[in-house]
């Protein structure tokens, strides 16, 4: 018996061994690659975040829009003996075309890496890593340096346990992880709730100059605007500034409108309000990144609250314009575009119980709180789409 059960494990390893080479060994060492890069993202992530803090893009910069490793070295506080280091961390963010590498005129391959008079120069990426001058008004670091928080990716590292209970449903796993939910956390501390502002501020800027350039029919025919949620009034000051006629009021929190209205945001009406209870009346409400950070039931409710106040405009009139991810669209099967959809929706589902949300969830979402049609615009190279949402059918 005992013969005849070695003989059967036997078997039983021929067997699986037979499985695992029918792929070619290329293909085999291809996935483990792959597997090793996104088991290593985090290393990309901090190797991005030591140059946030160094301010290489900003040395960069200075030294006219190329500067070797000498020039980085003698520009930053590191010491001599970093040098190899940053070479290293250069080399890797190259790698990841943060930066880009011109090499002088002796033939040397690129993937080499530099040689003494290469240059690194700034990308499209780090371009918007600035934080001085005119080139700082994209500026993207506000929006980043949050992904590096202890609270996300400490929260992150129990998410495994977090699915397994039960308390998933109605408990934020950064809650879980910190003790306060996120939106308590910004009540509480001002420093926090500034950080957040600084954050949506810099997405407000860049996005709402993307949808202004290439969709600035969604504003066509409006006459007033409420940008409900919309903090300091990044997102409504570039709406009033394309089209001055428009009259724009930003609704938020009591404490979020206080913080604004001292920082003096001209041309604007600031109320305060909570859109789960009432929404001014407007020709259009604007929900620019306010429904993924909302569970579906909370989605609905607020979206109900813009249907109500739609039905109260005397014309006739009104849409709902909300800026948010729809997974799926992006141009081209755009793989850089789906992976921040997807991650972004990590993100949410870790801070607040949100999501970022697929064109049928929406639509359900839409239908429940009353809409009769949408239209999806696609803002191209961007993470979010546009949807216009209608009480009742879409003109053709």
């Amino acid at each position: 018996m005992a013969h005849q059960g070695a003989a059967t494990a036997a078997g039983e390893h021929h067997e699986t061994s037979m499985h695992t080479t029918d792929s070619e060994p290329e293909e085999l060492l291809r996935a483990y690659l792959q597997l090793w890069s996104h088991a290593g993202g985090f290393l990309k992530s901090m190797a991005l975040k030591c140059a946030m803090d160094l301010r290489i893009p900003d040395m960069i910069q200075r030294r006219g829009g190329a500067a070797t490793l000498d020039d980085l070295l003698a520009a930053s506080d590191l010491p001599p003996s970093s040098l190899p280091y940053l070479h290293r961390l250069m080399r890797a963010l190259t790698a990841l075309r943060i930066f880009a590498l011109h090499q002088d005129d002796d033939g040397q391959d690129p993937a080499a890496g530099a040689s003494a008079g290469a240059a690194y120069q700034l990308t499209a990426a780090s371009r918007l890593l600035l934080t001085g001058g005119d080139a700082s008004y994209f500026s993207m670091v506000p929006a980043i340096y949050p992904l590096f928080g202890h609270g996300l990716s400490n929260s992150m590292l129990a998410l495994c346990d977090w699915m397994k209970h039960d308390h998933a449903a109605t408990t934020s796993l950064y809650e879980v992880a910190l003790g306060k939910g996120v939106w308590e956390s910004m009540e509480a501390n001002a420093a926090h709730r500034a950080r957040f502002h600084d954050s949506m501020e810099a997405d407000s800027r860049l996005v709402m100059h993307a949808v202004l350039s290439h969709s600035p029919a969604v504003f066509h025919g409006l006459t007033s605007l409420v940008d409900v949620g919309g903090g300091r009034g990044t997102a409504a000051a570039a709406v009033v500034r394309a089209f001055p006629h428009i009259k724009c009021t930003v609704m938020d929190l009591p404490q979020v409108v206080a913080d604004a209205s001292a920082a003096g945001t001209g041309g604007l009406c600031f109320v305060a309000g909570d859109m789960f209870d009432h929404i001014p009346t407007a020709d259009a409400l604007l929900l620019k990144r306010i429904l993924h950070d909302w569970d579906d039931a909370k989605c609905i409710r607020i979206m109900q609250q813009c249907k109500e106040t739609i039905s109260r405009n005397e014309q006739g009139r009104g849409k709902v314009i909300i800026i948010d991810t729809v997974i799926g669209y992006s141009p081209n099967d755009d793989m850089i575009c789906m992976e921040a959809q997807v991650l972004c929706d990590l993100a949410m589902m870790v801070a607040s119980n949100g999501a970022e949300r697929e064109e049928h969830e929406w639509r359900r979402i839409f239908l429940e709180a009353g809409f009769c049609d949408y239209k999806i615009t696609h803002i191209h190279g961007a993470l979010p789409s546009i949807i216009e949402v209608y009480p009742g059918p879409v003109e053709s």
